[in-house]
Parts: C-alpha cells; sequence; structure tokens
C-alpha cells in the first residue's frame, strides 16, 4: 500500500513539473508578476494544506470509511447495482459533489474569506492549485464526512477520483497554451486550463462560474458554465485586493481574519465589468 500511495504521489509530481516547464515555453496568459515570490507564497500555502489534510481531512475520510464498513450505508449502496456500476456511480457523485462544495466555497461568506485566498493569486498557474488556505482544508473534513457517507462511495472508487481530481487541479489551473482544436475536444471531458481561467477572471460574473472541478458536465447542467471570454481579455484576480501587498504571505495567511474589503471594486472604486461585445457570444463554445 505504501509502494502504491508513493508511486501515486511521484506520478503527480511529475504531472506537476511537466506542467510548470511547459509554462516557460508555451503560456497561456503573460504573467503580472515575479514568479519566484509567488512560488514562494503558494509552496508555504501548500506545506499548511497538506498539514491541514493530515490533521483534520485524513482522519475524517478513515472513520467515514470505518462507518461505512459496518452497513450498508449511501447511494450508491442502496440501488442494486454490480459493483462496478457502484463505482462509476460514485466516482461521478463524487464530482459532483466537488462541484456544489465549490459553489458553497464561493456563496457562503465566511467559506469565502478562506476560498478567496486562491483567488487573490495576481498570476494563475500550475503553483495556484497548490494554494489554498489551511482553514478551507479544514472545513473541508466536514464536507468529506457528509460526502462520503451520503454517497456511500467504496475505497478504490474514491481512491480513483482522489487521483483524477488531483491531476486535473493541477492541469486545469496549468498556464499552458494548447491548440483550441486540442482542449475545446479535451473540454467535451475535462475541465482545461481556458475554462478555469474564466474562473479566477476579476469579472465577478465570471468568477460565479465555471465550478467544475474534474467535470465540465455540470457546469452545463446548472447553466453555471461561460466559455466565451478569450483568454487575452481575462485578468486574473480579485479587483478589491490586487495591490502587491495584498499578496504577501502574512497578509494572505491573515486575510479570512480581518474585516473584508469590497471584492469586485479596484482601489480607486470602480468595479470590474466586461463589455457584451467583448464575449464571443458563444457561451457553451471555449474561446481561444
Amino acid at each position: 500500500m505504501l509502494e502504491r500511495s508513493s508511486f501515486v504521489v511521484a506520478g503527480l509530481a511529475a504531472v506537476g513539473v511537466a506542467l510548470f516547464l511547459l509554462e516557460r515555453f508555451v503560456p497561456l496568459r503573460a504573467a503580472k508578476s515575479r514568479l519566484v515570490g509567488r512560488l514562494l507564497v503558494n509552496l508555504v500555502f501548500s506545506a499548511l494544506a497538506l498539514a491541514a489534510v493530515a490533521l483534520f481531512v485524513r482522519p475524517a475520510v478513515e472513520a467515514s470509511f470505518a462507518r461505512l464498513a459496518e452497513g450498508p450505508f449511501g447511494l450508491t449502496r442502496w440501488i442494486p447495482l454490480p459493483a462496478p456500476a457502484q463505482g462509476v456511480l460514485g466516482f461521478l457523485l463524487m464530482d459532483l459533489s466537488f462541484y456544489y462544495w465549490h459553489v458553497l466555497n464561493h456563496r457562503v461568506p465566511l467559506f469565502w474569506r478562506f476560498h478567496n485566498v486562491h483567488h487573490l493569486d495576481p498570476d494563475l498557474d500550475v503553483s495556484t492549485a497548490l494554494r489554498f488556505h489551511f482553514g478551507e482544508l479544514a472545513f473541508s473534513a466536514a464536507f468529506r464526512i457528509a460526502q462520503i457517507l451520503v454517497i456511500g462511495v467504496s475505497p478504490w472508487a474514491y481512491a480513483a477520483y482522489e487521483i483524477v481530481f488531483q491531476a486535473n487541479t493541477l492541469f486545469q489551473h496549468g498556464n499552458v497554451r494548447l491548440p483550441i482544436r486540442v482542449e475545446r475536444a479535451l473540454n467535451r471531458l475535462l475541465v482545461t486550463p481556458r475554462m478555469h481561467g474564466i474562473h479566477h477572471s476579476r469579472v465577478r460574473r465570471e468568477t460565479n462560474s465555471n465550478y467544475g472541478v474534474v467535470f465540465p458536465w455540470w457546469d452545463r447542467l446548472h447553466r453555471t458554465l461561460g466559455l466565451d471570454v478569450p483568454q487575452a481579455d481575462v485578468t486574473i484576480g480579485v479587483p478589491g485586493y490586487s495591490e502587491p501587498e495584498d499578496n504577501g504571505l502574512w497578509n494572505a495567511l491573515c486575510h479570512p481574519f480581518r474585516g473584508q474589503r469590497d471584492y469586485w471594486s479596484l482601489p480607486d472604486g470602480n468595479v470590474v465589468e466586461r463589455e457584451a461585445s467583448c464575449r464571443t457570444g458563444e457561451p457553451h463554445r471555449l474561446a481561444e
């Protein structure tokens, strides 16, 4: 089991390194800030997030599976299906539930204080996939308990989903310019860099779209899909926290615990909007 876990970690690390190198050669968006400073901040957040996972999330997951082992519990176990079909259903419901969790992190003010730290990054690249506040991970432990118990997902389906979830989180945050035809084809199945880049836009309406984690289908189903913004027109970040000092390590760590500014107004008071003429007018077709 330990060897298998080490293999998975090594594989995910290889994905991250490959994306980091590709970003140097075929960037999707031009960087606005110095890479070294951002990397330092994001790596510290990553270390603290891993600690929160070890302290809160992993014990919650283990306790949930111990409860499932005591008897049939959860949607997939109440539906008479063959084991492989139960696994596929559990995999899909895991992703759907993460869609809802992502929406809650944007719409519940307390959760947004913590999730906003992820969006404060002035650039979007593979290192942003590591930048989550430890408080957000601690809150997610309760969600994980509900997720596992309500779905009744099997351990192997859970493990498979976690690998895909982590790999695609790295991929969708990558600042990698894929040929538009390739990315449009991939986007039929997966959340891709252009799709997720729009989710990190300074425009409020665009940030409140494209909540999908692995599959883009849930955004289509819930009418939260918005693909018609060209990446050249996307500015990454949160307008109310766009000053360099807002993204310093200490300020970012303390951000959830301080009084909050108007997130969507620039320091000069102007609200960032996008004219309809700047969109392609095809919300379900990925813009270049």
